[in-house]
């Protein structure tokens, strides 16, 4: 079974991705694997580089998060589904998409280059406001310049262009949800236990089908 989280940056993603990682571990059924976006060696290094020095156009942005998950698919994924295993991956297609619509790039030619990635079996949203995004990652740590949207000149001060920034990837996640992408909203503002024990359902009620 393929799991994924997605959602704006500071949504939570990661920690609840963790928390079912370790609930699915301790349950001795289906040992799961754990994927995280852009972590391929193949990649993380050029990635990283560009970033540094802030030299990623959008279109190389969405071309190497394409080799990022192209390279795990083939890698780790395809084989740990092959296994029998649960994959839980911490940012889906999805985040390249509503990230790439956000710079601009074409939604037709983002899912060419995705055309590789499968639907999850179940794709958790974690839905929360762009203010309410902003407000939680300045409480541990400083805004980074793409995530910020800084790239794309929305505005010249790194606060404001995150929550446009943001703002235009919520709107890219409702459009998708509304066309064709059954995600399961989970509200990210509810505590980490309640997000935790609604996901934790959606999860047994779907292996019980």
């Amino acid at each position: 079974m393929l799991l994924a989280f997605e959602g704006v940056d500071g949504a939570g993603k990661s920690t609840q991705a963790d928390l079912l990682f370790t609930r699915l571990q301790n349950s001795q059924a289906h040992l799961p694997f754990l994927t995280k976006w852009n972590s391929s060696t193949v990649v993380k290094h050029a990635t990283k580089h560009g970033k540094k020095d802030r030299t990623l156009t959008p279109t190389t942005f969405a071309l190497l998060e394409a080799a990022d998950l192209a390279d795990r698919y083939d890698r780790e994924i395809t084989p740990a589904l092959a296994a029998g295993r649960h994959v839980i991956a911490d940012r889906w297609v999805y985040t390249a998409f509503a990230r790439g619509m956000a710079r601009g790039r074409d939604a037709a030619w983002l899912r060419g280059i995705y055309s590789f990635a499968p639907k999850p079996d179940l794709c958790f949203y974690l839905a929360l406001p762009a203010d309410v995004a902003l407000d939680r990652i300045l409480k541990t740590r400083a805004l980074k310049h793409y995530e910020a949207g800084m790239d794309i000149g929305l505005s010249d001060e790194l606060e404001q262009s995150f929550l446009e920034f943001q703002g235009i990837a919520i709107a890219a996640y409702n459009g998708m949800q509304l066309a064709e992408h059954p995600f399961i909203v989970i509200d990210a503002q509810s505590s980490i236990e309640e997000q935790h024990e609604a996901i934790t359902l959606a999860v047994r009620n779907f292996k019980a089908v």
